[in-house]
């Protein structure tokens, strides 16, 4: 199978082509932390890969793409192309969350104690999932304080993303226990996930954990009849 993968969720704007067969296998990627400017940046590296893969569009199989948690602007830049991508090929676009990303490339695979992958938000707030040591969930994403953390998390909890050190120091464990800072999910690991993913539950949806901060004007709006 053939997956281009794209991620516009964060700070990172990347996309990658993935083929695990056993004759067509390949790999190529192109990625930049960039912070803004995903929808300026996306579609060149996209042809990119598809150039030194030598992949034409109609040689995928499906797309996948991150739908979050991330920013507003980049979830919508990442998710209008993948479904327009999806709409024009007539192929499946699959959602893979941030969380679930980082967690595959952090989680050890042995058998010891679960993983949290939390990702910065506002104030004491997180947005964050726990999973197995092999990289399952255990439980939905959502946000939470780090109050609450402390206070219901276990000590023997290991850490990944971007807000593992706040969560370290709230429940004031061991820096060992971090196993990742990360702030964004590897390309690779968002392909990985995106050949596995069924469709038919893995949306192309974007995951808002909290409403937006903006809220629609009402003062001196005029009410239709």
């Amino acid at each position: 199978m053939r997956v281009l993968a794209i991620d516009t969720a964060l700070a990172n704007c990347a996309a990658a082509v993935l083929d695990n067969g056993e004759d067509t296998a390949c790999f190529e990627a192109f990625g930049e932390e960039i912070g803004r400017g995903h929808a300026e940046r996306l579609m060149d590296m996209i042809g990119e890969v598809m150039a030194e893969s030598s992949t034409a569009f109609s040689d995928l199989d499906r797309v996948a793409v991150t739908v979050g948690p991330g920013s507003f602007t980049g979830l919508r830049v990442g998710l209008a192309v993948a479904r327009g991508f999806g709409l024009v090929l007539g192929k499946p676009v699959v959602g893979i969350t941030t969380l679930a990303a980082i967690a595959r490339s952090s989680a050890p695979g042995d058998a010891g104690a679960p993983l949290l992958v939390a990702l910065t938000g506002k104030g004491e707030e997180v947005y964050c999932q726990e999973f197995t040591a092999s990289g399952d969930p255990m439980d939905e994403a959502g946000v939470r304080t780090l109050t609450d953390l402390a206070a219901t998390l276990p000590q023997r909890i290991r850490l990944a993303g971007s807000a593992a050190e706040r969560v370290a120091e709230a429940l004031d464990v061991k820096s060992e226990q971090i196993l990742s800072h990360s702030g964004y999910p590897g390309i690779r690991d968002v392909a990985e996930l995106g050949l596995t993913a069924d469709p038919a539950i893995s949306s192309p949806s974007p995951l808002y954990l909290r409403p937006p901060d903006a809220t629609p004007q009402t003062k001196g709006r005029i009410e239709r009849q």
